[in-house]
């Protein structure tokens, strides 16, 4: 059984020194290959730095993010626990421009011309490219949840994308009623962090054990088994015994209605009013893939040798948007993909020489305090999909050390995998 430790995670981490100003062209570079960055998350962002650091001056790489500090969705369940201030999720893009050379421009991506090969931005600016690589995360299919919508997720918010949702959750969660109830309908698969709605209730039922004792949590959930049941299970049982009651459409019946105006959840069988409300709809690629013309259905297929798009061979997709097969989607699993993506396109514009793709993902979830279980897998490029060659998941009834060294795992992985994305 191979395990991906912090240490062989952090043996992949590089240094690597080069100087532009921030938002402006790097003229240095301006004979070289173009290529063009979309989304500033863990695929993003690593991918131009992978791209940039790696190619010494051969590829002029162009990062378009419009937000100028990004909050990492992945460790915001820890930070709904009280495990982490929200500030330590906050990460600039200054090194990736002042030590790599990246273009960072601070703009909305609008559209893509695949034919003349240029982004559209928002202030009214194209931006051409040789490559496109577009790691747009996700978007949310609001209607897939009866009466929810793009303004109820003010009442109910799904904090299921990096931003203010988790600050507001936070707040409705410490400041709930006492005995109240808190209810969370999980979504459909797939989406983004198989384990993270099931870590999202361990952290506030963490929360409730201190601060509300009697609180009710029920999860709503849209599928008949979840990632890590098992663990989270057993760990619920023990660290929260009577809080969390999980149950399944299958159960309840499939939900006719939510309405934020008075806190009510309808199924098909019952009725339920909480006091606080986390609703996740289901998921599809970010919108830009859709404009950029390379998904079918609500996501990308991918050639699983490179990560480049089966629509457009100019375009690369990672992470959440991309259909990675075995793979989850997920942080890990995007920076992974970012590497094996550089590498391809450095190959088709340069006279480098790929290796073959190898890819890996890890994910913890604590479920209390120095109380962590995990789940990954080390993958190959297979003919037509990525195939998982080693598995690996933590296992019920583990002894607490073990627990314990899982979480301090994470907390260090969590620290080299923002240096990796971010110089």
């Amino acid at each position: 059984m191979t395990k991906i430790t912090r240490r062989q995670f952090s043996g992949l981490l590089g240094a690597s020194a080069a100087a532009c100003t921030l938002g402006m062209p790097n003229l240095a570079f301006a004979s070289t290959r173009k290529v063009v960055v979309i989304g500033g998350g863990a695929g993003g962002a690593t991918a131009a730095r992978y791209l940039a650091k790696d190619s010494k001056g051969a590829l002029d790489v162009t990062l378009i993010e419009p937000s100028r500090r990004y909050y990492t969705c992945f460790f915001s369940n820890l930070y709904l626990g009280g495990f982490r201030d929200y500030e330590s999720l906050g990460h600039s893009y200054g090194a990736l421009a002042s030590r790599h050379g990246i273009n960072v421009i601070h703009d909305w991506a609008i559209g893509v011309d695949a034919s003349a090969r240029t982004v559209s931005l928002g202030s009214g600016n194209k931006v051409s490219y040789d490559r496109l690589v577009i790691a747009p995360g996700i978007d949310f299919k609001f209607d897939s949840v009866p009466g929810y919508s793009v303004d109820a997720q003010t009442r109910m918010p799904h904090a299921y994308r990096s931003g203010t949702q988790a600050q507001l959750l936070k707040s409705q969660i410490d400041n709930m009623k006492q005995g109240g109830t808190f209810i969370m309908i999980a979504p459909p698969n797939p989406y983004r962090c198989p384990p993270g709605p099931y870590e999202r209730i361990s952290m506030i039922a963490h929360q409730f054990k201190k601060r509300n004792p009697h609180a009710k949590i029920i999860i709503i959930d849209r599928k008949l088994k979840f990632s890590k049941q098992s663990l989270f299970m057993e760990g619920w049982e023990k660290q929260y015994p009577g809080m969390i009651e999980w149950t399944s459409t299958g159960l309840v019946g499939e939900i006719k209605n939510v309405n934020p105006e008075t806190m009510e959840i309808e199924t098909e069988d019952e009725s339920f009013k909480p006091d606080v409300a986390c609703v996740i709809p289901a998921q599809k690629a970010g919108s830009i893939a859709m404009m950029a013309g390379v998904t079918k259905g609500d996501w990308v297929p991918i050639h699983p040798a490179s990560m480049q798009s089966k629509a457009d061979p100019n375009i690369y997709v990672l992470g959440d948007a991309s259909i990675a097969s075995a793979m989850p989607k997920s942080a890990f699993s995007a920076n992974s993909q970012a590497k094996v993506a550089a590498k391809a396109i450095r190959a088709e514009l340069t006279d480098y020489s790929a290796s073959s793709a190898q890819y890996s993902n890890t994910c913890w979830s604590l479920i209390s305090p120095n109380n962590s279980v995990k789940v990954g897998a080390t993958y190959k490029a297979g003919k037509e999909n990525i195939e998982a060659v080693t598995k690996f998941i933590s296992q019920t009834k583990e002894d607490p050390a073990t627990r314990k060294v899982n979480f301090e795992d994470s907390l260090e992985w969590y620290s080299d995998f923002a240096a990796d994305m971010f110089g």
